[in-house]
């Protein structure tokens, strides 16, 4: 079983003919809504990769959190622990340009109210060895809670360390597994994509950690905390929108190591996963299906 902890929102997305630069405006062409919250979008990917997924969240008592809710319960992960408060349901709002590039601004709503009362009572009953998935959507304090708790359980945790935050550099070290993509861990060690190899070595070794930076179009490379390198090419795709690659990237990792996969065979199954997503528009509707990518692997 997998335990996802962390946002659902509702994605607003615009397409435009390029990004807006600061003060500018730029004419939009086609407007969309779609589930989505970096937490929402890991559990999902994790289901669809075959795992069974626990989501622990919170959305509003609106309209909104029917839609943010929606493709999470027609696939079959466990609501329970979703609490419903007076906030209203998180909103993320995003413009995609005709390249597929994305700007994103988050409005957490009712994910501001996720507590460390909440990672108590809902992670209670973790199992060893079970995996408990991260990002930093929701109060930081819920999370340190949520990390500090499997460890003292011997649950295996993931930290995904989007969006990147003031507090990251000093909560990143309590997973048992990090994952970054390039900008946020030279903003996490200082050290540009020239020094890439280097700085995750030195990073694992010094935090006794497995950390994995992904890569966009060039895949992704990992070093586990026993000094293993491994380095997984993405395919060669043309994306509609990149919007949620990042968290099926994740889900489908956590699925894979959940299932006994090793880093390698879960890294390379992830990373299709993540360059599938990248062929159709929006974060949850275009999560491929385990059945696409093992036929994408074949």
């Amino acid at each position: 079983m997998i335990t996802v902890f962390g946002s659902t929102n509702l994605d607003q997305v615009g397409t435009v003919s390029r990004l807006p630069k600061p003060g500018e405006t730029v004419a939009g062409g086609t407007f969309s809504m779609a589930a989505g919250g970096k937490g929402a979008n890991q559990a999902l990917a994790a289901r669809r990769a075959g795992a069974d997924v626990r989501h622990i969240s919170a959305v509003g008592d609106d309209a909104f959190a029917d839609l943010a809710l929606e493709l999470l319960k027609a696939d079959g992960v466990d609501l329970s622990e979703v609490k419903t408060t007076p906030n209203p349901t998180g909103i993320a709002m995003i413009f995609v340009d005709t390249h597929g590039e994305n700007v994103i601004a988050i409005l957490p709503g009712a994910n501001g109210t996720v507590s460390a009362d909440q990672a108590e009572v809902a992670l209670k009953s973790l199992s060893k060895g079970s995996v408990l998935l991260l990002q930093q959507e929701v109060p930081q304090a819920a999370t340190v809670r949520a990390l500090d708790l499997a460890k003292a359980q011997g649950v295996t945790s993931i930290l995904n360390t989007a969006p990147f935050i003031e507090t990251t550099k000093e909560v990143a070290p309590k997973a048992a597994i990090l994952i970054a993509n390039e900008t946020e861990f030279e903003l996490l060690t200082g050290r540009g994509i020239a020094e890439l190899d280097a700085a995750m070595a030195d990073w694992a070794k010094a935090h006794n950690q497995t950390v994995i930076v992904t890569l966009g179009a060039d895949g992704a490379k990992g070093v586990t905390k026993d000094g293993e390198k491994i380095a997984v090419p993405a395919m060669k795709v043309k994306p509609v929108d990149t919007v949620g690659a990042g968290d099926t990237f994740c889900g489908y990792l956590a699925a894979g190591l959940d299932q006994g996969l090793n880093l390698e065979t879960a890294m390379r199954r992830a990373v299709v996963a993540a360059s599938l997503a990248c062929l159709k528009a929006g974060a949850q509707p275009a999560i491929p299906y385990v059945a696409e990518v093992e036929a994408a692997l074949a």
